[in-house]
């Protein structure tokens, strides 16, 4: 009786599966699980995940509905098929760049969606190259893109299945299916400084590089984000001298410096950052001020500054940037002159702030 019981389950799957079909071709009739497509950019990488949204509705999930391990489904090619992670055709995953899941590489695309759901906290993540199955009576294991082994969570019970992203870094994203009372998340990566600097690579062939400004925000995105300093220099020499749209500016001779300075090639960053000043505003020498105090190179700021100051002595936070420099140095007398200097001037908040807590770093009144 139970051998007929799963024929006559097996033939009403099918008689479904056929007049769902046949319906589907003649009107398209809302379902009772309603489709979904959720989204998030990573860097400049972006992942989407297409599934459909089924209900609890009161059912026992998993074990039950969800059924451990692989399982014979009883219709189709499949004799040991995963969860398809959602209702009617499977779940799909795109990438729009090569991307790590949990660890393990994988190529840009879109890929079938699977998990082998186990008892306990674990399950088995799939992707697989099979993207237009209905569910996963098809399921075919030498298809599969990748595997992973996840570990999974216990969390209050969610009503309709949901795919999010609830964690974003600026490299990575934590993706969480979430239904009934049990969470399934895994972690995407991108090398996202790679991904940006192959683009600026392959589009500076084109207009893109006829723009200094295209070379000097790839030399300053190399220079802060990882990339290779030797090409960052590359380019932003292009930027500065390299071709007839190129034009030196203080900008692209303080990222020049910045990079040199990253090389260990100390000689030649003061000197590229002498030259930058020659050129540079109040606020500019402020900045390479600031530069060559971390650098502790206490001269050269002291220099930066107090021409700072002279270029805008109208300015409160010149003097409030030279006492600074006169307190680093040790010279206190000028530092209490300075500080007390901009005080007197009306600063904004954060400069009048700032000179506070200098003065009273040394013992002195407000």
């Amino acid at each position: 009786m139970k051998h007929l019981n799963n024929l006559f389950g097996a033939g009403a799957l099918i008689f479904a599966l056929f007049l769902s079909t046949f319906s589907q071709a003649q009107i398209n009739q809302p379902r009772g699980s309603q489709q979904a497509t959720v989204s998030q950019r990573v860097g400049t990488s972006d992942v989407s995940i297409t599934y459909a949204r089924p209900s609890v509705n009161g059912r026992d999930i998993y074990g039950n509905v969800v059924p451990y391990g692989m399982n014979n489904l009883g219709f189709g090619t499949s004799t040991a098929a995963p969860w398809r992670a959602g209702a009617n055709e499977n779940t799909t995953i795109s990438f729009s760049h090569d991307a790590k899941v949990e660890g393990k590489d994988i190529k840009a695309g879109t890929y079938g969606l699977f998990i082998e759901v186990k008892e306990g906290d674990q399950a088995t993540l799939i992707l697989s190259n099979d993207t237009d199955a209905w569910g996963s009576f098809f399921y075919d294991p030498s298809h599969d893109a990748l595997r992973a082994d996840i570990t999974t969570k216990t969390v209050p019970s969610r009503e309709l299945l949901t795919y999010e992203f609830n964690t974003v870094n600026p490299t990575s994203t934590v993706v969480s299916l979430v239904w009934g009372t049990r969470e399934f998340p895994f972690t995407i990566e991108f090398d996202v400084t790679e991904i940006v600097l192959n683009e600026f690579r392959e589009k500076s062939k084109g207009q893109l590089g006829f723009n200094r400004q295209n070379w000097e925000q790839a030399a300053n995105f190399a220079l802060n984000n990882g990339g290779d300093l030797n090409e960052a220099l590359g380019w932003i020499d292009g930027a500065i001298a390299g071709n007839f749209y190129s034009q030196q500016t203080f900008n692209n001779l303080a990222i020049k410096g910045q990079i040199l300075n990253k090389l260990g090639r100390t000689a030649e960053y003061v000197a590229v950052m002498d030259e930058a000043s020659s050129t540079a505003n109040a606020n500019q020498l402020n900045v390479l001020g600031y530069q060559m105090l971390g650098a502790k190179d206490y001269d050269r700021a002291l220099t930066y500054f107090k021409k700072a100051a002279e270029l805008d002595p109208t300015n409160p936070n010149v003097y409030d940037s030279l006492g600074e420099c006169y307190k680093t140095m040790g010279d206190k007398k000028n530092a209490i002159k300075n500080l007390r200097k901009s005080l007197s001037m009306n600063p904004p908040a954060n400069v009048k702030a700032n000179s506070e807590k200098l003065l009273k770093e040394m013992g002195e009144s407000i």
